[in-house]
């Protein structure tokens, strides 16, 4: 070890020096930083600007010695390659509703070839992360199932059968797939093309009944090309959608249920001669505001992932803070634009 590195090391902020810079006792440095109730937000917010100004950064190994805990909050994601996805908005407002928590993120990636519940069973286990958030939610989900059972925290983007006894945050997919036939009925739409979440997924089995119970009432047929769901590659969409034109009689309405799925949609539908509000309207939703940008034209709803990370954060450190709590719990309604 060089000499520097050494003077580096011995140099390194710690509790200590935090409470001789601030006048404090060692111990209420330490309970300022663990947010203990019996602090004022006062000496909190003097001991936190400190710490930060004189970058102490806690030994996670210590922390964790003492305490039982991590500090750490893991998001389980799947690797997508996809340019056009939710993932960097969701994982900022997660990241941004921790900042001045003593938790921080780490991102698990759900690998090829892992089951759902590999990188959770992992998580446990190891004890790497203090609590577990994981969307594409499936009705019951065994990831679900093993936590629960497990007693450890988690919150889920989207709900699972058993959505009454843990925390979630979702949007309405049942009430976009209500309004989306119902808006492309009322345009006078009478063969309208589904591109839905997968059926697995508890969303997309929510959206298609939704969808097809409005159908039934508006007296319109809602078409679900065999294979296809929003989460298919965007070539494949194209294709079948090109295919689906040139059959009779023509759909005359789309369904679509994300960004990616709806930009190959619209070629699609542009590469068939399709003219889009005349010949054909899609109702597409989106998680960032770019479709209208690409094509006017187009019905859309919005998503807002940002709020579903940033409660999702929330209801993670309640399971944690509050194990016996009521979970918490929020449906995001549609909004249009």
């Amino acid at each position: 070890m060089t000499s520097d590195l050494m003077r580096d090391q011995k140099k390194r902020p710690t509790l200590r020096t935090i409470a001789q810079h601030c006048g404090l006792a060692v111990t209420t440095v330490s309970r300022a930083l663990g947010d203990a109730p019996d602090i004022s937000a006062e000496t909190k917010q003097l001991v936190r600007r400190a710490a930060s100004d004189l970058g102490y950064v806690p030994d996670r190994a210590g922390v964790r010695l003492r305490t039982g805990r991590t500090n750490v909050i893991a998001l389980i994601l799947p690797m997508e390659e996809d340019a056009l996805n939710t993932t960097s908005r969701f994982v900022a407002a997660i990241a941004g509703a921790l900042s001045g928590t003593r938790y921080h993120l780490v991102v698990v990636p759900e690998m090829p070839g892992q089951s759902l519940l590999d990188p959770v069973r992992y998580v446990v286990e190891t004890r790497s992360a203090d609590a577990v958030i994981f969307n594409r939610v499936q009705p019951r989900d065994q990831r679900v199932a093993y936590l629960r059972e497990k007693g450890f925290p988690f919150a889920t983007h989207g709900r699972s059968d058993w959505h009454a006894e843990h925390a979630w945050f979702d949007y309405d997919n049942a009430g976009f797939g209500r309004r989306a036939v119902s808006f492309l009925a009322a345009h006078g739409r009478r063969r309208i093309v589904m591109v839905a979440p997968p059926q697995s997924q508890t969303y997309g089995s929510e959206m298609r009944e939704a969808a097809q119970s409005a159908a039934s009432q508006h007296g319109v047929h809602v078409l679900e090309p065999d294979g296809l769901t929003s989460d298919s590659p965007r070539a494949q969409i194209e294709a079948i959608m090109r295919g689906s034109l040139l059959t009779q009689p023509r759909p005359d309405g789309v369904v679509v249920a994300s960004p990616n799925a709806a930009l190959a949609v619209i070629r699609g539908c542009l590469e068939a001669g399709m003219v889009i509000g005349e010949d054909i309207d899609i109702f597409a939703k989106e998680t960032f505001p770019i479709l209208d940008v690409i094509c006017a034209g187009l019905r859309i709803e919005h998503e807002d992932v940002r709020k579903a990370g940033a409660f999702l954060a929330r209801a993670v450190l309640h399971e944690i803070s509050a194990p016996f709590a009521s979970p918490m719990r929020q449906l995001d309604t549609p909004s249009g634009r």
